[in-house]
């Protein structure tokens, strides 16, 4: 557990708190859990989304997030725990309403497009009760919004991967659903259509104003497209906030390591500073670090772009280049300091510095950083 939540109940640190005035959640779920057989696999999860807002079930595989979206469609039925949508439970002790039933519109990984009905027929397929003038309109405004006006005669076939997710995601926005659960929407699109595709969701959703929960493993997709991020762990969720929150003051290791490279500088707390073996770091740098924790050992968190090695020779080397990746314009290093503690740093791809080089490491963040209390026992006798 991190410094800002060492007294904080579990329920606070997965919600957002509601503030005079704002209105009440479109979506609610409170103390969910769902087995399968003797496997837990969520565990008492509590969120609340609120109205046009885009929230992201972020996690590795296997945690739990396309299980928890299945509850709120209604494609589970959790084993302990509610589920409301517009403050009417849809999945409870002694309430469930059917997926077709509870007004959530649903973007399959696969886009599931019907390959029989033109493009603006898969978009209308959901309107059945409409009556023709009304659902003419609303699939020539929804093609419209999703840039596809001039291929409503088209099927899915003829149409391009990025195309057919746009259909998908008009055929979804059709019903004029509450919430609209999106299950990894670009995991099937090549890496630059996927970051082009990110954007357009994202604006479609913000023109529409729905309020959106997306499901993905992909930490950039997530925070380039989210107001909110929920990070997952083990059918838990580990932390909620925006993108620049959860990923710049985490709130566990595990969030801290998920969210791109973490490395942990061992330091320790003596009155107005933190001695690192990269030397000392202001206190007041290190976010939320209160005087009860003075002489006491903690771990930094420092990101690759916080750092920076400086290529030297002989004794005014503090570490060594043990490995490095070249990622095209960046290059990012490995080195093991003199204390054996292994940091990370990203250079410019054309500033390269020859593996087992000698290095002074630099601690080189304008910004406070995040703390996490030691492995190590307290050590009142260290200066």
């Amino acid at each position: 557990m991190s410094n800002r939540t060492m007294h904080a109940t579990h329920e606070a640190a997965t919600d957002r708190p509601t503030t005079a005035g704002e209105d009440a959640p479109v979506l609610e779920l409170d103390g969910v859990e769902k087995h399968f057989g003797t496997e837990k696999v969520i565990e008492g999860l509590s969120l609340s989304v609120h109205e046009g807002e885009i929230l992201t079930l972020l996690g590795p595989s296997g945690c739990g997030k396309t299980t928890t979206l299945r509850l709120i469609a209604g494609l589970e039925r959790p084993d302990r725990g509610r589920v409301a949508l517009n403050d009417a439970t849809v999945s409870g002790p002694d309430d469930f309403v059917v997926p077709e039933d509870r007004g959530v519109g649903v973007v399959f990984q696969e886009f599931a497009l019907f390959p029989h009905l033109t493009a603006a027929e898969n978009v209308g397929f959901g309107l059945e009760d409409w009556d023709d003038d009304a659902r003419e309109a609303r699939v020539d405004e929804l093609l419209d919004l999703v840039g596809l006006e001039a291929q409503g005669d088209s099927y899915p076939d003829e149409l391009s991967g990025g195309q057919q997710q746009r259909v998908a995601l008009a055929r979804s926005l059709a019903p004029e659903p509450a919430v609209l659960l999106l299950d990894e929407p670009f995991s099937n699109l090549d890496v630059d259509l996927r970051v082009q595709m990110r954007e357009e969701v994202r604006r479609i959703l913000k023109e529409t104003g729905v309020t959106a929960i997306s499901v993905t493993h992909d930490q950039e997709e997530a925070m380039s497209i989210s107001d909110r991020v929920a990070v997952m762990n083990d059918g838990r969720i580990e932390q909620v906030g925006d993108p620049e929150q959860v990923f710049q003051q985490p709130e566990s290791r595990f969030v801290a390591g998920f969210l791109g490279h973490a490395s942990f500088l061992p330091g320790y707390v003596h009155g107005d500073e933190v001695t690192t073996g990269l030397g000392p770091v202001p206190r007041g740098q290190i976010n939320g670090l209160a005087g009860t924790y003075d002489r006491t050992r903690v771990d930094v968190l420092v990101r690759p772009d916080d750092i920076r090695a400086v290529p030297v020779d002989g004794e005014a080397a503090d570490g060594r280049i043990v490995a490095r990746r070249y990622l095209g314009p960046t290059i990012l290093y490995e080195v093991r300091l003199d204390d054996d503690t292994t940091v990370q740093c990203m250079h410019n791809h054309d500033e390269s510095i020859p593996l087992d080089s000698g290095v002074r490491i630099e601690l080189d963040a304008d910004h406070e950083l995040a703390w996490f209390p030691s492995d190590q026992r307290p050590d009142d006798a260290a200066e």
